[in-house]
């Protein structure tokens, strides 16, 4: 049996003077990291906070935010990591929906926390980094420096089971409410196992740490860097990635990992191809799909460090799938095959496997796919069916077992009598030399019902570059699959984990 906690002790136990964690020029321990936890788990368990508690973290990514992570998980309570780019309305909507009984979080976020307070009655404690002005009487708030000071370092024994309940994540929103993910011990034991099989972990590996931990994919690189006794480089400056890029250099770091716009913000904005990573080992791309063009361009600059494309969603505790680097060059855009421990297949609706060549939904099945949606047993219902996770996304299986994502089934078009998928036509247009990023959305049409509009980030704003994109476009697709309108774009509108929000995009357009 394990526990996801264990991960932390176990690696302690046998390195405690391993870096464990790199943060603002700081190298912290093992010993620093699994004493700081304890304090934080017997806090916990001396202020009445109960086995399956929901505990939340409103926090940037740091050495503390890992500390709290596996400190909740000892005091046998439930992890709840909140996005960082929230409003009033939402960490209300989030704290109330988890039943949260304690939140850690900063005084950068004081003024979400202000229209809140007296709203929340389930909250016991608020406990800050820092303790902002106007927060210093309550009794119910506390300071990190004091809950360290006055808690035992000794490791607490709380017994659990692997079937216990670890984590709530919630899902971006991008399509709607947040859903809260509910995954157990299990769940990401298993995941956490299998991720580092395939990427054959030890603990000389240090990853780059982008990411951040409250997204699944972030969660992630935390449990299978620690579990291993490796280390972690967090560095939250991407804004300013050549910021980024120099902590790669100084601290050595083995592995990095990304979302689509990552790469495209380094290939493109940053000094990349002017430097070298002696000791990088290797990439990881998940968080949505990499058009080929940038899958070759990735591979190229970052050689001889090997790129791993992956699959996976935040039900299945991140990882499904992944493309072995050997067969990048003669795979590109599949997503591979299924981790070790899981089940990936094509299907159709009642999750019959599907002949090689046929398009049908991706369904998984494995120890590491979700409990359930918190507090929603009909959305739950609509993926959870005959053992099996309905992933949504439309997919094909070549002669060689490799699979292939076509569409996703909620980000299809219909253009007429057309339905037509949005991926498609975005790896078409990024392949062009002038295109940084590009999102395909539907615009309202009286004749046709929708039309497309390509929303591109290009390189260069050259005279006639609608003219060349669209010729670019005809030549690799049929009439009925190009979009009628190309509209430039400065940005696109991303969440914090990088993902393009394309209902912001159409919000900017006017279109409910």
């Amino acid at each position: 049996m394990k526990l996801v906690h264990t991960f932390l002790e176990s690696s302690f136990d046998k390195a405690p003077q391993q870096p464990a964690v790199w943060f603002k020029d700081n190298w912290h321990n093992y010993q620093e990291l699994e004493e700081t936890a304890n304090r934080i788990a017997n806090f916990l368990i001396r202020s009445g906070i109960k086995k399956s508690d929901r505990v939340a973290l409103l926090l940037e990514n740091s050495f503390y935010y890992v500390a709290i992570y596996y400190g909740i998980l000892k005091a046998g309570c439930v992890t709840v990591g909140l996005n960082t780019e929230t409003t009033a309305s939402s960490l209300s909507y989030l704290l109330a929906n988890s039943d949260s009984r304690v939140l850690f979080t900063d005084k950068s976020f004081k003024k979400h926390l202000i229209p809140n307070l007296g709203q929340l009655s389930n909250l016991l404690k608020l406990v800050f980094i820092s303790i902002p002005k106007g927060f210093e009487d309550p009794e119910n708030v506390e300071e990190l420096n004091s809950v360290l000071k006055n808690n035992s370092s000794s490791r607490p024994n709380v017994r659990l089971i692997d079937l216990d309940l670890a984590a709530i994540v919630y899902t971006s929103g991008s399509t709607g409410v947040p859903k809260g993910v509910t995954l157990s011990h299990l769940n990401i034991a298993t995941n956490t196992d299998s991720i580092i099989t395939y990427l054959e972990l030890t603990t000389q590996d240090r990853m780059m740490v982008i990411l951040p931990f409250y997204y699944i994919y972030g969660m992630s690189l935390l449990n299978t860097h620690i579990a291993i006794g490796g280390s972690l480089v967090i560095d939250n400056r991407f804004a300013f990635p050549n910021a980024v890029l120099n902590t790669m250099e100084e601290t050595e770091v083995t592995g990095l990992a990304g979302v689509p716009s990552t790469f495209a913000i380094l290939l493109n904005k940053s000094n990349l191809k002017s430097r070298k990573f002696e000791k990088l080992r290797y990439l990881t791309q998940a968080g949505g799909a990499m058009a080929p063009s940038m899958q070759k361009e990735v591979e190229d600059v970052f050689s001889p460090a090997r790129l791993f494309i992956m699959y996976g969603a935040t039900e299945a505790s991140a990882r499904l799938s992944y493309l072995d680097p050997q067969f990048l060059s003669q795979k590109y855009g599949s997503i591979g095959k299924p981790i070790p421990n899981v089940d990936l297949f094509v299907a159709d609706a009642q999750g019959n496997p599907l002949p090689q060549g046929e398009k049908g939904e991706i369904v998984a099945r494995g120890a590491n796919i979700m409990q359930g949606y918190w507090k929603d047993k009909n959305e739950t219902n609509s993926v959870l069916k005959n053992g099996l996770y309905f992933t949504g996304d439309i997919g094909t299986t070549d002669k060689d077992g490799f699979l292939f994502i076509v569409g996703r089934s909620k980000d299809m078009i219909k253009v007429g009598a057309n339905r037509i998928s949005a991926k498609e036509i975005e790896e078409v247009i990024i392949e062009n030399e002038n295109v940084i990023e590009v999102a395909i959305i539907g615009l309202p049409d009286k004749i046709l019902g929708e039309i497309m509009d390509a929303c591109v980030v290009l390189k260069n704003e050259q005279e006639g570059w609608r003219e060349k994109l669209l010729k670019h476009t005809k030549s690799k697709l049929p009439s009925f699959k190009v979009p009628s309108k190309f509209t430039r774009m400065e940005s696109l509108p991303k969440n914090s984990s990088g993902k393009i929000m394309k209902n912001k995009l159409k919000e900017l357009k006017g279109i409910k």
